[in-house]
């Protein structure tokens, strides 16, 4: 993508304003609801946002709480709480785990070479 430069832009390649950004939330005290905060790859608390309904829904799952903020808004929620990172349409979440059937041997077969050993028994903790 060529960015085009011009004289009264200081920084081309800057992005626009997201305008109304859909902020997930979680139920609060007294009936109120509270910003989620997440947590970025190395441990710091962010904010995390989305442009639009769908965006939120393909990365949090379905029926997950969300409001209407724009992005200074929202910053202003955030700053008594010291978090200044903001995510927008975070795409590099992990996919929901799926569980998989596990699959065991019908039957373990041990292999003896035709001696007669002791009977195997099961080790636990408090063998002596």
């Amino acid at each position: 993508m060529k960015h085009t430069l011009y004289g009264d832009d200081p920084e081309p390649a800057e992005p626009l304003p997201a305008g109304r950004l859909c902020v997930p939330v979680r139920p609060g005290p007294h009936g109120h609801t509270a910003v989620r905060l997440f947590r970025t790859p190395v441990g710091d608390r962010t904010a995390v946002a989305f442009t639009d309904p769908a965006r939120l829904t393909a990365a949090l799952g379905t029926g997950r709480p969300w409001i209407g903020l724009s992005e200074p808004a929202l910053r202003a929620l955030m700053e008594p709480l010291g978090v200044r990172a903001l995510t927008v349409d975070p795409v590099l979440t992990a996919p929901s785990p799926v569980s998989a059937p596990i699959r065991t041997p019908d039957v373990l077969a041990v292999e003896t070479c035709g001696a007669q050993g002791p009977t195997p028994r099961p080790v636990t903790a408090l063998t002596r």
